[in-house]
């Protein structure tokens, strides 16, 4: 594949703008930390959920929804589509409730939330587990996909990407902050959008495609196309519908859709003006991160099991593919070299935007960790503003150079994708618990962290897990019988971690009654599990609820149910409009009309409660 001078124009056009950017920025975002990694904590609802939208448009999510479509067809994406219930409950419970906080990170929460050594302990060594382990794994998968498209689109080595499109992103992430992520992010995501639009729509008129009709008539493509899956299938039932929807969502710790919020998601509720921005900038976020953003890469997927039906295929295409590359997510980069000249300009244009927006996130995340829960608790905690930038700055570069390496070991996305989950199985459930019942301590976290990843390893990386779970031999293809289904590794992880934390929690201390007033006194988080609390309180003659208002969770939930059907019905609407299916498609596009009124009704209600 041969790239003109246009294409060459508008990827250089497009880093220059970027590097420009953050140059540009770099003066105000070096001030003091808290400008380096919450630009001042100002910034409006639109422009952070845009830079959610785009943050979450990795160069990895169109080879992961490409490689689960091939294989397993439309359907296996309800493996990510589940976290939208997480997603929504950041909305309307959660999102207040971190921007109450006011805490610099999300790990600083810890020493709000609970006190003595445990609590800082849990701080700086979550900081560096999730900062910086847990953080290099997500970038890995990253840079995997840029490693995959660099191999197939324009014939480079896997070093030689990590290189090249390294280089600039650390650049630009170390000198211009979280503003200069932000800020670059509003370009990206547009230029992201535009071509993969562009890309879906080219790849389906291409001679070997024969358009929208053939696409979906063609016998690759025909049993893959339901959007849910085949009832009548037990096991896939159970691993793409029940566990998700059931188990999943509440319980496992996953970049992006953290229950209770987290992560980069939390560090641009944290910069929000007030928590009205928060709630707005992560509901615009679950709108277009669900609803609208997956068809295009579905699109293209199942196109490319036209022109190329198989991993042989592929292979024979792009003899030079390493073979430990060599995957179903290729094929989404093996579309893209069917593009012409311009529109192939701006799709690579777009997927380094994709990359940089991703990476840059991460990065600074990464950082933000590393700054203000590692370096200042352990390392030195009289340093000056300057140093703690100068500190960010390098660790920025330090979480590239580990992440890059880490990305020439690993093979496809999706293999990523399932450690990751699995190493957070049954954490989730204390993130979203641990806002609303006073018992749990800063123990039931450290129990969860620690047997949940020795858990993990056990079950993955290690003969028991072999032996235990039915599975698929990676060299042979041929199934493994073990003591029970393979699906059941995950609810086991579950059930085994929750079953620690639940009993740690309570063969511990609970926290101080200080702490615990002090927490409740800030964050006013309401409900029952915090009765015991406040009656220790008004027996102690401590004032410490100031919000008198009813408590709004239930209204809350209501509304992330209401939500619930509004984005879906708009997701499945578009899928059933682009398969012609019209009656379908018209009565859920009613659906989502009806449940967006409620909801606008229901809106009006939460926020003069809350605000």
């Amino acid at each position: 594949m041969e790239l003109s001078g246009l294409d060459y124009s508008l990827i250089f056009g497009f880093f220059a703008i970027v590097l420009g950017i953050g140059i540009y920025v770099s003066k105000t975002s070096g001030k003091n930390s808290t400008e380096y990694f919450l630009s001042g904590r100002n910034m409006p609802w639109w422009i952070l959920g845009v830079s959610m939208v785009a943050t979450t448009f990795s160069t990895d999510t169109p080879n992961f929804v490409t490689d689960i479509v091939r294989e397993k067809g439309v359907s296996s994406n309800w493996v990510w589509w589940a976290f939208l219930i997480t997603g929504l409950l950041t909305v309307f419970v959660y999102a207040k409730l971190w921007r109450k906080s006011n805490v610099a990170t999300d790990i600083e929460f810890y020493e709000l939330r609970y006190g003595g050594k445990p609590a800082k302990f849990l701080r700086w060594f979550r900081a560096v587990y999730l900062g910086v382990v847990f953080n290099i794994f997500a970038m890995a998968g990253v840079t995997l996909a840029a490693i995959k498209i660099g191999g197939v689109m324009l014939g480079l080595q896997p070093w030689e990407t990590v290189v090249y499109a390294g280089a600039v992103t650390v650049l630009f992430s170390a000198i211009g902050g979280f503003k200069g992520v932000i800020y670059t992010d509003f370009i990206l995501f547009f230029v992201a959008m535009a071509g993969a639009i562009g890309a879906a729509y080219y790849c389906v008129n291409l001679p070997e495609v024969g358009g929208l009709q053939n696409l979906i008539t063609h016998e690759n493509v025909a049993d893959k196309l339901n959007i849910f899956p085949d009832f009548n299938n037990t096991e896939i039932l159970i691993t793409l519908i029940i566990i998700p929807l059931a188990v999943q969502w509440w319980s496992s710790w996953f970049p992006g859709a953290e229950p209770g919020g987290g992560g980069y998601i939390a560090q641009r509720m944290l910069a929000a003006k007030d928590e009205n921005h928060a709630i707005g900038a992560t509901f615009f976020f679950n709108i277009m991160h669900y609803a609208l953003r997956p068809w295009p890469w579905i699109i293209v997927a199942l196109a490319s099991l036209i022109v190329f039906p198989d991993i042989a295929s592929i292979q024979t295409a792009f003899p030079d593919i390493p073979a430990d590359k060599l995957g179903n997510d290729l094929a989404y980069s093996a579309m893209l070299t069917k593009l012409p000249s311009g529109l192939l300009g701006l799709v690579l244009a777009s997927l380094v935007a994709a990359y940089m927006s991703t990476i840059s996130t991460h990065l600074n995340w990464g950082s933000s960790y590393i700054v203000n829960d590692f370096y200042k608790i352990k390392v030195n905690k009289n340093a000056s503003e300057k140093e703690l930038v100068n500190v960010g700055r390098i660790s920025t570069v330090i979480l590239m150079i580990f992440s890059a390496i880490f990305a020439l070991f690993l093979q496809n996305a999706n293999q990523l994708f399932e450690i990751i989950i699995a190493f957070g199985a049954g954490t989730g459930s204390i993130f979203i618990l641990r806002w609303f019942w006073w018992r749990i301590n800063a123990w039931s976290e450290i129990s969860a962290m620690v047997v949940s990843g020795v858990i993990s390893i056990l079950f993955k990386l290690t003969v028991v897990g072999e032996i235990m779970f039915t599975h698929q031999d990676q060299i042979t293809g041929k199934t493994v019988e073990g003591w029970m289904p393979g699906y059941m590794l995950f609810p086991l992880i579950v059930l085994i971690t929750t079953t620690v934390w639940l009993t740690v929690t309570f063969m511990t201390q609970p926290e101080t009654k200080e702490t615990l007033f002090n927490f409740y006194k800030k964050i006013q988080p309401g409900g029952p599990g915090w009765n015991k609390t406040i009656a220790d309180a008004e027996a102690d003659n401590v004032e410490i609820v100031t919000d008198r208002q009813p408590w709004n969770v239930p209204s809350g939930i209501l509304a992330m149910l209401v939500a619930m059907i509004f984005i879906y019905s708009i997701m499945f609407a578009t899928g059933y409009w682009i398969y012609g299916e019209t009656t379908l498609a018209m009565s859920l596009t009613a659906v989502a009309l009806a449940s967006g009124f409620i909801l606008t009704r229901l809106w009006k209600k939460i926020r003069a409660s809350v605000f």
